[in-house]
């Protein structure tokens, strides 16, 4: 089983409960871009100070600088037995800048969560969320549309893809990540 991996999936489809057991299962940490940013931030580091001029302003940080995050990280004593990645890369671009940056770590597996459009659409407008609104939630689908499924092509290539119905429990679908990793 590949102990250096990327969780994809769309919005609400569980990918962070997933990598948590995954992670814990395996013993591996992980690395969520959300977290390594918001660690920089609170320690003040020159990176973590780039990044909350732009977040301050309301833009996306830069690649250059969450890659080279990603990269420190990869390099921590516990990142040596493997890693899952979240949240980064979002973009067929990222995932080719991280495939350089990371060439002497190369991604083994790509764990794909596949979930119907319309079920994750109404469990998160269940959630009762003050910022899901339908639209909103919708448009975060376009977006995902748009950025992930060039992403999804550029591992497939890789053969490192294996997709996994995100639908069911958090058992369920822990159940078939489990299975598609074995194989």
């Amino acid at each position: 089983m590949g102990r250096r991996a990327l969780i994809l999936g769309p919005p609400g489809a569980g990918k962070g409960t997933q990598a948590a057991m995954l992670c814990k299962a395996i013993g591996i940490p992980h690395m969520s871009t959300g977290e390594m940013l918001r660690d920089h931030v609170s320690r003040g580091t020159d990176l973590g100070a780039r990044a909350k001029v732009i977040m301050e302003a309301g833009d996306l940080v830069p690649d250059d600088i969450v890659i080279a995050m990603v990269k420190e990280r990869l390099t921590a004593e516990d990142a040596r037995c493997g890693f899952l990645l979240d949240g980064f890369p979002r973009t067929a671009p990222q995932a080719e800048a991280l495939d350089r940056e990371v060439a002497d770590q190369p991604l083994e597996v790509v764990i794909n969560l596949e979930v119907d459009e319309e079920e994750l659409v109404g469990r998160m407008l269940a959630r009762g969320r003050a910022d899901d609104t339908e639209e909103t939630v919708r448009n975060r689908f376009v977006v995902y549309r748009r950025q992930t499924e060039p992403l999804i092509e550029h591992y497939e290539k890789q053969g490192l893809i294996r997709t996994v119905d995100g639908l069911g429990t958090i058992e369920e679908v822990f159940g078939r990540i489990c299975t598609a990793l074995a194989s």
